[in-house]
């Protein structure tokens, strides 16, 4: 495919939009684009294109309204490719004179390439009904080049590897509290909420209400402080339908999202019962309710992510269960489903353009092609797997992220029995009499400068004991793996105290980063516990640490620095 311009010309419907201005800010910065921003209101598109600051590509406002008129103006404005970012895609049958392809179906017509950020199962499956047109046509139409079903589909692929055969595949989408969902996507959840939708069981087409069935799972890239378990509950994604044929054995599909506040979730679920329970049609009439309460009550972590799980056997018929992690921080989480789109311009760029004809789009790029798009972005993925019980404790809570840490800190934390390390310390301690006393009570050495330190490490049932002896004062602690609320977190007991640890990798550094505390197993406030700052790194070919553990009341308890080495 050849384009005679010097430039790319793309419009985009809906591109002052939720997720079509996120589009436009990731493809400003390229200069082999001419990029057409349209929709219904032509000041809102000059006033989008205005805001934006830094763009090396061509920006047109544009006023565009799908309908009759739709073939004509796209003639006039002559786009090398369209891109549909608007919708609600599931109201397209009603909307455009019961045909909700009518605006691919203009492209072909037009000789223009066409793709789309559909979500809606339906829609994504029966564009191939549009296959043979657009064949003739020469020309690409896809759908669904959005998180679902092209973005999880390159996920499965890549989880596939070591898989002899893959039985479920399930996972989620937490979008962050404090952005912006759209009211597209809250029309499209209230469309459905009760309603049968159709997805992959026992390994054959069969349904289930929308939001209420429910899955908890934590999102937890390797190497990232995890978020917290978050309920998600089903909702209608094209992958439902499509994975199957991404996975030939797959016996089961689910996916699910988890709405934040907590208590919206809770009540659009009760809320899709009573449709389901036939007492409300649907709940089209709450979406200006249900965008209020997302809009205005707003609080928890200002994070979002999605988690893909597959599950089956490997060569061996062993249970195998591999997940992929996505976590975006702040206001990036809303760009993840234009990624897709972004990868896929830039391959058409690259004179690198998907086949001819009309699909969907869950076969046509990599996550190598969508990774370089995730960089650029406050985005952090990795992968998880099963590991066998006797893999060290750490091994198990960094995943992927273990391979990449320095050797001489692997080999500080590859204990499976019995090991002993030796160094030298610096120990500080506070001068608070209360703080003096926790230190009494905890066993914490005294203030000295050097001082030797050997650190025996013991394993059993995957529970390390740590047993410190600063020159003569000994004080030990276990370390296990959360579980529960504490998924992936590193588990810390002194007596009756718990500390709950993520590991954050930051360059060559680790850092135990304190999620919360207990006293006898019972959760406590944050405000009255002990603040844990730990590090662990390599310096000039050794390992060393950093531990200070503070409390508001009395400050200082105690801080040991230092180096270690494992005893031949």
């Amino acid at each position: 495919m050849k384009f005679d311009r010097p430039a790319l010309r793309i419009l985009i419907v809906g591109g002052y939009g939720s997720f079509g201005a996120r589009l436009v800010t990731l493809l400003k910065d390229d200069a082999r684009l001419s990029l057409i921003v349209a929709g219904r209101d032509l000041r809102k598109a000059e006033q989008f294109c205005a805001s934006l600051k830094g763009v090396a590509a061509i920006l047109t406002p544009q006023r565009f309204v799908r309908g009759r008129d739709g073939e004509a103006h796209l003639k006039e404005l002559a786009p090398d490719l369209v891109i549909d970012a608007s919708g609600p895609f599931q109201a397209y049958g009603k909307e455009a004179a019961s045909d909700p392809y009518q605006l691919p179906r203009a492209a072909i017509a037009c000789g223009i390439n066409y793709l789309d950020l559909a979500d809606d199962a339906a829609f994504v499956e029966g564009i191939a009904a549009l296959d043979a047109i657009a064949r003739k046509a020469q020309l690409f139409v896809l759908s669904g080049l959005s998180t679902c079903p092209a973005l999880t589909s390159a996920i499965v692929r890549v989880l596939a590897s070591g898989f002899a055969r893959i039985d479920e595949v399930a996972g989620g989408i937490a979008p962050s509290p404090f952005v912006d969902m759209g009211r597209n996507v809250l029309h499209a959840i209230a469309s459905y909420a009760g309603k049968p939708v159709v997805l992959w069981r026992d390994g054959k087409k069969a349904s289930a209400p929308a939001l209420l069935s429910h899955r908890c799972y934590a999102i937890a890239p390797p190497g990232v402080v995890p978020m917290k378990p978050m309920r998600f509950s089903l909702v209608e994604v094209p992958d439902l339908r499509l994975m199957p044929q991404v996975a030939p054995s797959l016996q089961r599909v689910w996916f699910g999202a988890a709405i934040r506040p907590r208590f919206q979730h809770a009540g659009i679920v009760a809320l899709g019962r009573l449709v389901r329970a036939g007492i409300l049609r649907s709940l089209r009439t709450l979406v200006p309710l249900m965008n209020c309460v997302q809009r205005h009550m707003r609080w928890g972590e200002h994070r979002g992510g999605m988690i893909v799980e597959a599950t089956g056997s490997d060569a061996h018929g062993a249970e195998l269960v591999r997940s992929f992690h996505l976590l975006a921080e702040g206001d990036t989480g809303p760009f993840v489903p234009v990624v897709a789109a972004a990868a896929m311009i830039g391959r058409v760029c690259d004179a690198k353009p998907p086949p001819a004809g009309a699909r969907a789009a869950w076969a046509d790029l990599q996550l190598d092609d969508v990774m370089p798009q995730l960089s650029r972005l406050k985005i952090r993925t990795g992968t998880r797997m099963t590991l066998p019980p006797d893999t060290p404790l750490y091994q198990r809570i960094l995943g992927d992220a273990w391979a990449a840490r320095p050797p001489e800190w692997r080999a500080m934390h590859d204990v499976r029995t019995t090991m002993t390390a030796s160094g030298k310390a610096n120990v500080q301690r506070g001068k608070n009499p209360l703080a003096r006393l926790a230190a009494f009570v905890m066993r914490f050495p005294p203030a000295r400068a050097l001082v030797d330190v050997e650190v025996r490490f013991d394993v059993k049932n995957g529970v390390e004991k740590w047993t410190r002896n600063f020159r003569g004062r000994k004080f030990s602690s276990t370390q296990e793996e959360g579980t529960g609320a504490r998924s992936h977190l590193v588990i810390e007991r002194f007596g009756p105290l718990a500390f709950s640890m993520a590991l954050e990798t930051q360059g060559s550094r680790v850092a135990l980063v304190q999620q919360g505390w207990r006293a006898f197993g019972v959760p406590m406030p944050r405000f009255l516990g002990p603040r844990v700052t730990a590090h662990e790194d390599v310096k000039a070919g050794r390992f060393v640490f950093f531990v200070r553990i503070t409390h508001p009341v009395c400050g200082l308890i105690v801080q040991y620095d230092g180096w270690l080495k494992p005893d031949a």
